[in-house]
C-alpha cells in the first residue's frame, strides 16, 4: 500500500475545512480553554519562506495536542497587511496596495492550508480590512483621550530612501532596518505615544509571566531603568543647568559639562559667546547625524567649547567649563551631562581631546591611588571616596546616600529614577497605514473625531509616493484633507501622516477573540473567556519592538477597564533561525588555492558552513517545493527535527529525505501490525515510555528528541512485531507533527473520528521507570556531546538521537554522515556512538 501523500494531504485539508475541526469555542464552560499564539505574518509577494513553519509547525503540534488533551483550544491566524513593502511595490508596479495585498493574503492562506496547520479559519484578521482598523483608530483616540497621545516637533531619525519618519528601534548602526539606506536627523512635527509613563508597569509586569529569560533581559536593558540624582549646576549667566546621574557620589570630580548642541541654551546664550560661529557650525554638522551615530562610543571624540559661559560645580564652588558635543541628545534625559573623566571610558578621552582636569574621586578598597594618564578607572562600583570633600573616606553607597541627602538639604537635587525608554514615535509620512483620526483647528486645537465617524477610511489618490518635503501623499487630497471641526464646526484639516505598522500589532491577539464584532474590539464575554494568550512563540528580533508595544496597549486598556488582564501573554518562548548552506563555504573547495581564493573575496563569511538564506546566494528554500517533493507531513516533521528549537539549525536536503523515510516506514507497519486491542508484551514497556516522553517533550520544547523517541518506537516495532494497538499509540503521538498522513493510518486501523479529536495516550508510571544510559559521542574520534538515552534504545535510535543533539549538529554542519560505530558494555546496554562525516558536495 504506497504512502500518497498528495491525495491523503488534499482529503485531509478538505474535511477539516469542511467540518471546522479546529473552531474554537467561546464561552465553553465544558472544557479548560487553552490560548495559543504565532506572529501573524506580513503578507510579501514571495510568499512563505522556510522561516515562517517553524514557529507554526511547533506551535500547531502544541495546539494538536492539547486538543487531545481535552482543551477548547483557540489557535488563530491573520495578516499583519499595512506597510512600506507593499507601497513600495504599489509605486513601482502602479497598482494600488489594496490589490497587492489581497494577491498576497491569498497566496498566504494556500500555502498556509497546504502545511495542514490547524487554525480556526473563521477567525482570520486583516489589519488593513476597515472593520479592523476601526478598533485601531479607537485605541489611538482612547489615547489621546487620556493624555498618551500627543504631537510634537522634534529631531528624528529620518530614511533618507524610505522617505519617512523611523522609530529609534527601526534605525540600526545608522541605517533604515528595512531598506539599508542612510538614515539623518530631522526636524520634524510627529504624534508620541507615552509609553514612558508605563515603563515601571511594564518592568514590574515581566515578574508575573513566564517569559525565557533572555526576553525579560531584553526588555528591561531596552526599558533601561536606573536610580540616582538630579543636580542643579548653576552657570555664570544665572541660568540652571539640571543634570541626572547615576553617580552623584563623584560630584567633586566633575570637571566640565557637555550639552547637546539642540540644547535651548545654546541659542540663548548666542550674544554671550565669544565663538558663536565655530559653536553654529558645530550644531549644524550634528544635525545631519542620527542618534545612533552620535551615541557610538568607539567614534571621535569632537565638541566645542562655549568661549564666554561656564557652569558652578555646585558641591565645591569651581567654575567648570561647558562644551557642545553630539555624544549628548537634548531627547535623552536633560540634555546636558557632567563628566567626570576619572571614572568614565568616554568622559576621559573627551578630556584628553581638549587637555581638561582628570581628579580621581574613587579609590580602590585600600584607597589607593591610579595612573590616570592613559586610562579612566572604571572599577568604581565598590571603593572608597578620595579627594571628596565631606564624603572622603566613605564607601560609594554610604556616599551616595550622604550626597543625596546634602543635595536636598541644599535645595539643589533630589533622588531621581530615570529610564532609557523614550516616547514612541507614531507618525509615518506614507499612504499604506491606518489614517490617524485627529483634525487640526485653528480655534480648538487637536481634536478627536467622534467614534461614531470610524473607521476613518483612506481616500483613493493618484500617487503614493512621498513628497520631496516628506509630508505624507495624503497631504495633496485636499478634499480629503479639508473637513469641519467636529467641535466648533468651524473649518479645519485632517491630520495626513498615518500609523505605523506596530498599530496594528499591537492589540491583534485581542480582536482574534472575537474578530467579527462590529460594537467592540471583542466582546467582554469573549475577552473574560479567552483571558490572556496561554502560550505565545515568536522571534527573538521582536522583542524590543512588537513585544514592548502590545504590552504598553494591553497594559492601557486594562487601566481604563476594557481588557480583564494588565498583561497579554502569560508565556511566551523564542525560536531560533533556519540557515541555508553557504556556496562559498571553503569547506566545498578542493584545492587549497580554491580556499584562500574564497577567503579574498567573501572574507569571514567563507568560513560559516551555514548562513542567512538569501535570493543572491541561491539558497533560499521555498516549502512548495518541499512539499511537492516529499509533503506536507515531511516537511512539517523535518522542521521540528532540525535541531533544538531555540538555536539557529541549517537546511540539510539530506536530512528532508530522511524524515521521508522514517514516514514511509510507519505507514508500511499497516501491513505489519497482528490483530489486537491490547499493547503487546514485547513493546508494552517502550510504549509507556514513549508517551511520558513525548508528551514532556513537546511541552518543553524539545520537539526534535521527540521525534527521536518515535523512531526508537518505530524500529522497536520493526524488531518486535506490533499489534493495532501499538501502532495506533505511536499514530496518536505522531499525529501533531505528521498530521494528515496519521488521520489516513487512523482511518484504516479501524479508529472512530477523526484522530485530532482523539484523546492523548495515557501513560502507566510504574512502566516509565526505565533506567537511562549515559552515551559519549564522538565525531572522528574525538568527543563532542553526551546523552542520555532509555537503556533499551537500538543502535538506529542511539545514532539518531545522537544526531538530534545540538552540540553534534553543529559538528554535522556542511557535512554528510559516512558511518556510525555503536559499542555497547557488558550489559549489553550503549556506551558509546562514533559518527564518521565528511564535507558535503
Amino acid at each position: 500500500m504506497k504512502y500518497d501523500f498528495v491525495a491523503i494531504e488534499k482529503k485531509w485539508q478538505q474535511r477539516w475545512q469542511d467540518s471546522k475541526a479546529f473552531a474554537a469555542v467561546t464561552g465553553d464552560k465544558s472544557r479548560p480553554k487553552w490560548y495559543g499564539l504565532v506572529e501573524f505574518p506580513y503578507p510579501s509577494a514571495a510568499g512563505l519562506h522556510v522561516g515562517h513553519p517553524r514557529p507554526y509547525t511547533a506551535m500547531d503540534v502544541v495546539a494538536r495536542k492539547k486538543r487531545m488533551d481535552g482543551y477548547n483550544v483557540l489557535l488563530p491566524m491573520g495578516y499583519d497587511a499595512f506597510g512600506l513593502p507593499t507601497e513600495n511595490f504599489a509605486i513601482k508596479n502602479h497598482i494600488h496596495p489594496a490589490i497587492v495585498t489581497r494577491q498576497n493574503i491569498e497566496n498566504f492562506t494556500r500555502q498556509l492550508h497546504m502545511l495542514g496547520y490547524s487554525f480556526d479559519w473563521d477567525r482570520v484578521i486583516d489589519t488593513t480590512d476597515p472593520n479592523y482598523y476601526k478598533w485601531t483608530q479607537w485605541i489611538f483616540l482612547q489615547l489621546f483621550k487620556h493624555g498618551l497621545a500627543y504631537k510634537t516637533t522634534m529631531p528624528v531619525n529620518w530614511c533618507t530612501s524610505c522617505k519617512c519618519v523611523l522609530a529609534n528601534e527601526e534605525v540600526v548602526e545608522g541605517v533604515c532596518e528595512r531598506c539599508g539606506s542612510e538614515v539623518v536627523r530631522k526636524e520634524k512635527s510627529q504624534w508620541m505615544l507615552k509609553i514612558t509613563e508605563y515603563a515601571q508597569k511594564l518592568i514590574d509586569g515581566l515578574d508575573s509571566v513566564d517569559f525565557i529569560e533572555r526576553v525579560k533581559t531584553q526588555q528591561r536593558n531596552w526599558i533601561g531603568r536606573s536610580t540616582g540624582a538630579e543636580v542643579n549646576f548653576n552657570t555664570t549667566e544665572g541660568d540652571v543647568l539640571r543634570v541626572y546621574t547615576t553617580r552623584c557620589d563623584t560630584l567633586f570630580g566633575a570637571t566640565y559639562m557637555v550639552i547637546a548642541p539642540e540644547h535651548a541654551y545654546v541659542t540663548k546664550w548666542k550674544d554671550k559667546l565669544n565663538n558663536y560661529d565655530e559653536v553654529e557650525a558645530y550644531v549644524r554638522k550634528a544635525a545631519s547625524k542620527s542618534d545612533f551615530e552620535r551615541t557610538e562610543l568607539a567614534k571621535e571624540k569632537t565638541g566645542v567649547r562655549l568661549d564666554g559661559v561656564a557652569a558652578i560645580n555646585p558641591v565645591n564652588g569651581k567654575e567648570i567649563p561647558i562644551f557642545i558635543s553630539d555624544y549628548v541628545l537634548a531627547t535623552y534625559g536633560t540634555g546636558a551631562i557632567m563628566a567626570v573623566p576619572a571614572h568614565d571610558t568616554r568622559d576621559f578621552e573627551f578630556a584628553k581631546v581638549f587637555d581638561l582636569p582628570i581628579i580621581q574621586v574613587v579609590a580602590s578598597a585600600e584607597g589607593a591611588l591610579v595612573d590616570l594618564e592613559h586610562e579612566a578607572f572604571t572599577d568604581v562600583e565598590t571603593g572608597v571616596m578620595v579627594n571628596s570633600g565631606f564624603i572622603t573616606g566613605m564607601s560609594v553607597e554610604e556616599a551616595k546616600k550622604a550626597m543625596i541627602t546634602w543635595l536636598e538639604k541644599e535645595g539643589i537635587g533630589c533622588a531621581k529614577v530615570n529610564y532609557k525608554l523614550r516616547d514612541w514615535v507614531f507618525s509615518r509620512q506614507r499612504y499604506w497605514g491606518e489614517p490617524i483620526p485627529i483634525v487640526k483647528c485653528e480655534k480648538c486645537g487637536f481634536v478627536p473625531l467622534p467614534e461614531s465617524e470610524l473607521p476613518l477610511l483612506l481616500p483613493e489618490v493618484e500617487s503614493y509616493e512621498t513628497t520631496d518635503d516628506g509630508e505624507s501623499p495624503l497631504s495633496a487630497m485636499t478634499d480629503w484633507v479639508n473637513t469641519t471641526c467636529p467641535c466648533c464646526g468651524g473649518p479645519a484639516q485632517r491630520e495626513t501622516d498615518t500609523m505605523p505598522q506596530w498599530a496594528g500589532s499591537s492589540w491583534y491577539f485581542l480582536r482574534y477573540m472575537d474578530p467579527h464584532n462590529p460594537d467592540a474590539l471583542a466582546s467582554k464575554e469573549a475577552l473574560d473567556y479567552w483571558g490572556q494568550v496561554d502560550w505565545y512563540n515568536g522571534g527573538m528580533e521582536h522583542t524590543t519592538l512588537h513585544l514592548l508595544y502590545s504590552r504598553f496597549w494591553n497594559n492601557f486598556l486594562y487601566d481604563i477597564g476594557v481588557v480583564p488582564h494588565a498583561e497579554p501573554y502569560a508565556k511566551r518562548t523564542s525560536h531560533g533561525m533556519i540557515l541555508g548552506k553557504n556556496p562559498h563555504y571553503v569547506g566545498f573547495a578542493e584545492t587549497e588555492e580554491e580556499k584562500q581564493a574564497l577567503i579574498a573575496k567573501y572574507g569571514n563569511e567563507a568560513l560559516r558552513p551555514a548562513v542567512k538564506m538569501s535570493k543572491s546566494l541561491g539558497n533560499v528554500v521555498n516549502p512548495d517545493d518541499v512539499i511537492k517533493a516529499y509533503g506536507a507531513d515531511t516537511m512539517r516533521l523535518y522542521i521540528m527535527f532540525i535541531g533544538d528549537f531555540e538555536k539557529t539549525a541549517t537546511w540539510s536536503d539530506e536530512a528532508v529525505k530522511g524524515c521521508k523515510r522514517f514516514l514511509d516506514r510507519v505507514w508500511n507497519l499497516q501491513e505489519k501490525a497482528a490483530p489486537g486491542e491490547d499493547y503487546s508484551e514485547a513493546n508494552v514497556a517502550a510504549i509507556h515510555k514513549a508517551i511520558l516522553k513525548v508528551s514532556e517533550d513537546i511541552e518543553a520544547m524539545k520537539f526534535n528528541t521527540a521525534i527521536a523517541t518515535l523512531m526508537a518506537l518505530t524500529n522497536d516495532f520493526y524488531a518486535n512485531g506490533c499489534t493495532v494497538a501499538d501502532l495506533k499509540a505511536l499514530v496518536l503521538m505522531l499525529s501533531p507533527f505528521a498530521s494528515h498522513m496519521c488521520e489516513e493510518m487512523w482511518e484504516n486501523l479501524g479508529g472512530e473520528g477523526m484522530i485530532c479529536h482523539q484523546k492523548w495516550p495515557e501513560y502507566d508510571e510504574s512502566k516509565t521507570v526505565a533506567s537511562e544510559v549515559e552515551v559519549a559521542v564522538q565525531v572522528a574520534g574525538k568527543l563532542r556531546a553526551s546523552i542520555k538515552v532509555p537503556a533499551s534504545i537500538d543502535d538506529a535510535g542511539a545514532v539518531a538521537a545522537a544526531l538530534a543533539d545540538y552540540k553534534i549538529q553543529k559538528q554535522a554542519e556542511g557535512k554528510t554522515l559516512v558511518k556510525q560505530i555503536v559499542v555497547r558494555g557488558k550489559d549489553q546496554n550503549i556506551k558509546l556512538v562514533n559518527l564518521i562525516f565528511k564535507p558535503a558536495k
